[in-house]
């Protein structure tokens, strides 16, 4: 079975279904057979590589809401990660464009990486205040998880893997994604939003049920 994820680093839910899906798995009977392919998808292409804003004020003004209610966003956002076993600083983010950390998770892939480097720009930008928009932020990370860090740089100065990231969120119109994370599973199953480890694993076995004769 196929299970292909849309996803943003920038996207904290992305990393709270990230936790869900892999506990989905570990109750999956089948779950030996199942490939996971991450796919790109940029919450907002036409974001700086680093807003000046301060993370709580940038929410506000996206949602129309006080400051105070931008916190208690964060918040719950916060304690539903926590749920998860994550620990998010969200005060502390720095809101900017992911579309060089994703050209850099392409890269990722080719050295069977993808996986850590994803892991490790989630926790470092939701966690961390590390600065993804920023090319030396993101060579410093390549290099935590074993890759050439003077490959990584190489990459990130130029504009290799960018029409990789460019089919991952054309594909993502043509099925209709419109928010992330959103699961696709043998190009059959879509799910959206991040669900609980249960309603994954029942699609789960649903879609295999269906593909298995």
């Amino acid at each position: 079975m196929l299970v292909e994820i849309w996803s943003d680093i920038a996207c904290p839910w992305c990393y709270v279904g990230k936790r869900r899906f892999e506990a989905a798995l570990v109750g999956f009977a089948h779950r030996e057979a199942v490939t996971v392919t991450w796919r790109s998808f940029e919450l907002d292409p036409r974001a700086p590589r680093q807003h000046d804003m301060p993370q709580p004020e940038l929410l506000a003004r996206k949602y129309g809401m006080s400051a105070a209610d931008a916190q208690a966003m964060n918040a719950r956002m916060t304690e539903a990660a926590a749920g998860e076993g994550l620990a998010f600083r969200l005060d502390d983010v720095k809101v900017g464009n992911t579309f060089d950390a994703h050209r850099l998770l392409h890269f990722a892939d080719a050295f069977g990486k993808r996986e850590a480097l994803g892991e490790r720009l989630f926790a470092a930008y939701l966690g961390e205040g590390a600065a993804l928009g920023d090319i030396e932020t993101l060579v410093v990370l390549a290099g935590e998880v074993g890759l050439d860090a003077v490959a990584a740089r190489a990459v990130l100065s130029g504009d290799e893997y960018a029409t990789a990231v460019r089919e991952d969120e054309a594909d993502a119109r043509e099925i209709g994604v419109t928010g992330v994370p959103f699961f696709v599973l043998d190009r059959r199953f879509g799910i959206s939003g991040a669900q609980s480890p249960e309603v994954l694993r029942g699609a789960l076995e649903q879609a295999w049920k269906d593909g298995t004769p």
